[in-house]
């Protein structure tokens, strides 16, 4: 079941990026990330009630709203660089480095949740995934028109990722799934909200036209139902396995790209994605 929900995740989060790129032509970065925010967290709370996930509040003890405290800032940190990523490069690229945190991640899930069965296996699709990003974000031409802006905000995404899944799978312990996503997502948007009302951003808020706010609006679905599932993966499987499924959705959202974006990959960008789809095929074998 969990490699269902993970692989659910990557097909939803390719969308959220496709999506975004899109609704944030004419939106400020933090605003559309608050937007978004609050959509998935509508969805997260119809489904807490719909799933009778409220009767287990009971199991939100004060060190677990704590982790899942600290998750949601972590999320609300990354989503914030990961956007702002996306407003200044292309969608495969800032993709690509944010999903490098599944190497992090799978190395601290070895090492700190024990995870170490397979470890020659894990250890070799991890650095098969890894591989392949690197020769998608350095593919031929891949930075004509716009530079290095994007890749610290990329990179800050990525380690706040990190921490995000590992807060999140020591909160996963006694908690339903559907329930934690609920409670850390009012976190993310507090943040998002936070940040971009502290930057004068709501008063654009009134001129956005319909055109943004329904592909924003998607976008927070897509979001919602990623968080969901990839969570749901979280607490029934490894860390060290579910992350790197997760982060199959590269695939998908170069796929988009290109329909949608018209963002080309190159044949070494192609080279990159098939080491990265070989390596997470090792990690789940």
């Amino acid at each position: 079941m969990w490699l269902i929900l993970a692989l659910c995740s990557a097909i939803f989060a390719g969308f959220v990026s496709v999506l975004g790129k899109r609704g944030m032509a004419d939106v400020p970065s933090n605003l559309a990330t608050a937007i978004r925010s609050a959509i998935a967290l509508a969805l997260a709370w119809v489904l807490v009630l719909v799933s009778g996930a409220t009767s287990e509040f009971a199991s939100l003890t004060p060190p677990v709203l704590l982790a899942l405290g600290f998750s949601g800032l972590a999320t609300g940190a990354s989503w914030l660089m990961y956007f702002k990523a996306l407003k200044l490069g292309r969608v495969t690229q800032v993709v690509a480095i944010d999903r490098t945190s599944l190497l992090f991640t799978g190395l601290f899930a070895i090492v700190f949740l024990g995870e170490s069965n397979n470890i020659l296996f894990k250890l070799v699709g991890l650095g098969l995934v890894f591989a392949g990003t690197f020769v998608l974000v350095w593919q031929r031409g891949g930075f004509k028109g716009e530079g290095f802006a994007w890749l610290p905000w990329a990179l800050g995404s990525m380690g706040f990722a990190v921490a995000t899944t590992i807060l999140a799978k020591v909160a996963l312990g006694s908690v339903n799934s559907t329930l934690a996503t609920a409670v850390r997502t009012i976190v993310v948007v507090l943040v998002a909200a936070g940040i971009a009302f502290s930057r004068g951003e709501f008063k654009g808020l009134a001129g956005l036209g319909s055109r943004s706010f329904v592909l924003l609006g998607l976008s927070g679905l897509a979001t919602g139902a990623s968080w969901l599932c990839y969570f749901g993966a979280l607490k029934l499987g490894q860390v060290s396995l579910v992350a790197p499924i997760d982060k199959l959705s590269i695939v998908f959202a170069s796929l988009l790209a290109y329909f949608f974006l018209g963002e080309k990959v190159s044949k070494r960008g192609l080279i990159g994605l098939a080491v990265m789809v070989a390596g997470t095929v090792v990690l789940v074998l």
